[in-house]
């Protein structure tokens, strides 16, 4: 590939580098965090506020659309304009929408807000991860530094779970937003002060507008479309709708990409075997983790009893099964075996403990029978998620890394919305069917066919990481052919011109 620019810094050096890593760190988590979060304020928030059941939706979905569409956007616009810049930018804009929202009094201003935040989310995910991948070329600092970063991405649903709750309960719904605020305050400072200046040198690219177009509106289409699905039907016409023209516009910006003078994301990008594997394993990761957090939360409150920060507690072990397998995988297990070996494992672990969860019932209790596959799935999540993100970025022209890390991020918002679509309506199914199967209803039938459909979620859920298994085990490259995650990254050529500072 021709570069028609090239990047030199100063890369941060000792301790700078790892203080870089906690500020994109509370970034990502702040990003993470905020599509679950939210979910534990909307009862609070729909009585302080007054909407139906109906619209209740759009206080999540206005964040889905707008992350996802725009998220291809944010990584290229970090390319273009300097990462350190956007970084600044999302935070601000983040921030600025967090406080709209939390300050909302109708129901109207809190979508508005939601969507900006997803806006300014699609800029700040991307970068965060481009931050991490242009800091850290050192193997073994890489790994480690993707190790904690994969671990915040694996365990951000869950730690937005237990923060809702207590915020919630102990304050207000919407401290749930204005939380918000203050880590962004915090990141900022640690942005200015420990995120390296870059300088381009050479002529700037220009932004590739109709594949920016064609690729937002088919990523609309299809978190929009799959939105749809789970309140609509899978027969509604807007359904299917949105699906096709999103496969269309899909198609169009792949042709596109292959004539653009300056691409959005150059095919070969996304061609690359390793890097393919990866993101399709974050996008199956991503499918199978809703039918946890989703419907494991919805048994934990609905059938035992659980109050929101009970059920955010629960997760805690998860989470640390979660943080210690990154570390171990990371450190020690994929630089040894690669992801060939190391993400088929966690797909396999993530089923075994899906179909562990099936045997729940009304008369189960948490530590006999929810904490062991919780602690399993965590572990395969830690597995899964650093090994991918890592090998997603591995070896992209710097000039593409901002590009490259949004589509990680993209795989697994599509795979979330992909996952929440199918899990609720197939569970919604079982459920249905259970009922008239067994009538009259009384309350215990009516627990009864809860349980039932989380179990087919559950069951769903364990097919996405057995699928995924498979899949990842034939597509990674074995170690030896071509990058290794033990490969040390080239640095990028300086030209002999005047440094342009960009960010």
């Amino acid at each position: 590939m021709v570069r028609s620019m090239s990047e030199t810094s100063t890369p941060a050096t000792g301790s700078r580098r790892w203080i870089t890593l906690v500020v994109v760190g509370l970034a990502q988590l702040m990003v993470v965090l905020d599509a679950t979060v939210v979910n534990i304020a909307l009862p609070s928030a729909q009585a302080d506020l007054g909407f139906s059941d109906g619209a209740r939706q759009w206080v999540i979905t206005a964040y889905s659309l707008a992350f996802a569409s725009l998220l291809l956007l944010g990584g290229r616009l970090s390319d273009l304009i300097g990462r350190k810049r956007t970084f600044v930018i999302g935070l601000i804009g983040f921030a600025i929408a967090s406080a709209l929202g939390g300050a909302a009094g109708t129901f109207e201003l809190l979508v508005a807000a939601r969507a900006l935040q997803g806006v300014f989310g699609a800029l700040l995910a991307p970068t965060a991860l481009a931050v991490l991948t242009t800091t850290f070329t050192v193997p073994r600092e890489r790994a480690r530094a993707f190790g904690v970063f994969g671990a915040i991405a694996g365990a951000g649903g869950a730690v937005g779970l237990l923060l809702g709750g207590v915020l919630t309960e102990a304050l207000d719904w919407r401290w749930n937003l204005y939380i918000n605020v203050f880590i962004a305050a915090i990141a900022l400072v640690g942005a200015f002060v420990f995120i390296p200046r870059i300088n381009r040198t050479g002529p700037r690219p220009r932004l590739d507008v109709p594949g920016t177009v064609l690729v937002s509106g088919a990523l609309f289409g299809l978190v929009y479309g799959f939105s749809n699905a789970e309140t609509g039907g899978w027969d509604a016409p807007l359904t299917w709708g949105m699906l096709a023209a999103a496969g269309v516009l899909l198609a169009g910006f792949a042709a596109w990409q292959t004539r653009a003078t300056h691409p959005l994301l150059p095919l070969s990008i996304v061609l690359d075997r390793n890097r393919g594997a990866a993101y399709l394993s974050v996008l199956i990761a991503g499918a199978g983790m809703f039918g946890i957090f989703l419907f494991v939360t919805y048994y934990l409150q609905l059938t035992l009893g659980y109050s929101p920060i009970q059920t955010g507690l629960a997760f805690l072990p998860m989470i640390a099964m979660l943080v210690l397998a990154a570390q171990l995988g990371t450190n020690l297990l994929v630089p040894r075996f690669g992801p060939k070996l190391m993400v088929p494992a966690g797909m396999t672990l993530g089923a075994i403990g899906m179909v562990d969860l099936t045997f729940l019932d009304a008369s189960s209790t948490y530590v006999p029978n929810v904490l062991a596959p919780l602690m399993i799935i965590g572990f395969a999540m830690g597995t899964i998620m650093p090994a991918s993100m890592q090998t997603a970025t591995l070896g992209v022209d710097r000039q593409f890394a901002g590009v490259a890390s949004a589509m990680v991020n993209t795989s697994q918002q599509v795979g979330g919305s992909i996952g929440t679509a199918l899990l609720n309506t197939l569970a919604a199914t079982a459920a249905a069917d259970y009922l008239a199967a067994h009538t009259p209803v009384t309350e215990a039938v009516g627990v009864q066919a809860a349980v039932a459909s989380y179990s087919t979620a559950y069951w769903w859920g364990a097919g996405f990481f057995a699928l995924g298994a498979v899949l990842s085990a034939l597509l990674f490259r074995r170690r030896g052919d071509g990058l290794s995650l033990t490969q040390a990254e080239q640095p990028e050529p300086v030209r002999a011109a005047d440094p342009v500072p960009v960010a």
